[in-house]
């Protein structure tokens, strides 16, 4: 008798991997105002939050880890790092985006946001 061969295990998506992307909340987090008090500059960039977020090694956080930023400041936040970045704007970025999570029009598709 043949030995009996067991096919590969292919779980399925889980909502966490079903919803790391979420074009209409990054279109949304876009159209507010930078997230640094005073700014008005523009134009607004969706930029995500990885410092203990669940971003990995070469790969981007979630959707849910996002926050409203002009270039200047996106681009800033990424040449100096997060951690100077808040301690510069008195910002707390993961709070930042736990409440543009929260209050997203999209909120049931960013998972348990």
């Amino acid at each position: 008798m043949p030995e009996l061969v067991i096919p590969r295990y292919r779980p399925k998506q889980g909502r966490e991997r079903l919803h790391r992307s979420c074009a209409g909340h990054r279109a949304w987090v876009r159209r507010h105002d930078c997230s640094i008090r005073g700014c008005r500059l523009g134009p607004i960039e969706c930029a995500h939050v990885r410092h203990g977020t669940d971003g990995g090694a070469g790969m981007k956080p979630s959707d849910k880890w996002t926050i409203s930023l002009c270039q200047f400041h996106h681009s800033e936040q990424h040449r100096i790092g997060e951690v100077a970045f808040e301690e510069r704007y008195s910002v707390n970025l993961k709070r930042l985006a736990i409440e543009f999570a929260r209050r997203s029009p999209f909120r049931w598709r960013l998972g348990n946001a």
